[in-house]
């Protein structure tokens, strides 16, 4: 079974399509997608091509950047063919020549974002962010793009300086920018720079979605992150393996939340803004995220040493939870709290096991 043929999963982005938001804004617009395959960028290809099948299409036509080929023809495969979707594989970080006259809308969410990632690709991580994002911000300009959106991440607060419970939009603490794993949060931190230089010198339209860890069943088979390790080993019954004491405070969002989050910023957010895609009912430490993913699973939580790679891709963060105010004034909420999204998560993936 493919995830789209999942019933579980189609609700939850038939959900996010029904939103009360100014879909008329994407009326037979032209939408690029850098990162396309993607955990976050996928489902939102998902909830598009949900609204281009409705009675009153949106004929929006998708241009989905990424790669690997062969990764895009499986995980889009009800898709190819399709006159309202096109694969197209490139670099970002190469000079891009795209057989697309005008886009109406740019996001580029390509970008390593996970902790084997950042350390086998320490250089790839920083560049997709700056170069891939320049590169991407002069393909919009030049497409005459009503909009530019920017995936961007709790990573780019940096450590909790021990004076707040939660990150606000302004808030900015302390990153150590000489080790090998700053080049995510640093990379983030420029590439929000160069949009807010691009609305000043280009006149660009252009908004930043700071992301939180986020989760689902469209996630890719080697994400390495905390929690998506923890729903890897909950889905085949295995005890959930926390690799630290577990002490860290974090924020997490459930897929389809966070393209929600992402939708109410591309449609009604404001020109130059950042905006937290964030509820506090996700916020919980890993300790207690891994507790609870073992709970549903039957198993137990082990506790064991990460390895060289893990440990050098690790977030030093120990209190990271955002506060998603400014978003929620516009009108989001999120469907599904962390205990409901990792066991809605889980039970969607079982059901994708091979027999």
């Amino acid at each position: 079974m493919r995830l789209t043929e999942n019933a579980k999963y189609m609700a939850d982005v038939r959900a996010v399509a029904s939103l009360p938001l100014p879909f008329e804004k994407l009326q037979d617009a032209s939408i690029v997608i850098s990162g396309g395959s993607g955990m976050i960028a996928s489902c939102l290809a998902d909830v598009l091509m949900a609204k281009n099948m409705e009675p009153s299409s949106l004929n929006c036509r998708i241009y989905a950047l990424g790669r690997n080929m062969e990764r895009a023809a499986e995980r889009f495969a009800p898709y190819m063919g399709s006159r309202h979707f096109t694969f197209l594989k490139c670099d970002v970080n190469e000079p891009l020549h795209l057989p697309i006259e005008n886009a109406d809308y740019v996001f580029h969410a390509a970008s390593n974002t996970h902790p084997v990632a950042y350390a086998s690709d320490p250089i790839g991580t920083i560049m997709t962010n700056i170069t891939g994002t320049k590169n991407l911000l002069d393909f919009a300009a030049s497409a005459g793009a009503k909009r530019f959106v920017f995936a961007s991440s709790n990573e780019i607060y940096g450590e909790n300086r021990g004076d707040t419970e939660l990150f606000d939009e302004s808030y900015c603490g302390y990153i150590d920018c000489n080790t090998m794993r700053a080049g995510y949060p640093e990379g983030k931190r420029c590439g929000e720079a160069l949009c807010q230089a691009y609305i000043r010198q280009n006149g660009l339209d252009a908004v930043i979605a700071r992301f939180t860890r986020s989760y689902g069943p469209s996630v890719k088979g080697d994400d390495s992150k905390a929690i998506s390790q923890f729903i890897h080993k909950g889905v085949l019954g295995e005890d959930i393996v926390l690799k630290s004491e577990g002490r860290q405070h974090y924020s997490f969002t459930y897929v389809t939340d966070a393209v929600s989050g992402l939708l109410f910023c591309m449609l009604c957010g404001k020109k130059g803004e950042a905006y937290n895609i964030a509820d506090a009912r996700s916020d919980i430490t890993l300790r207690d995220l891994a507790s609870a993913i073992a709970e549903h699973a039957g198993t137990k939580v082990v506790f064991e040493l990460p390895d060289e790679a893990e440990s050098a891709g690790y977030s030093r963060a120990t209190k990271a939870r955002l506060d998603g105010s400014k978003l929620k004034k516009l009108g989001w909420s999120a469907a599904y709290d962390i205990k409901e999204g990792t066991r809605r998560t889980i039970d969607i993936l079982r059901s994708l096991q091979p027999e």
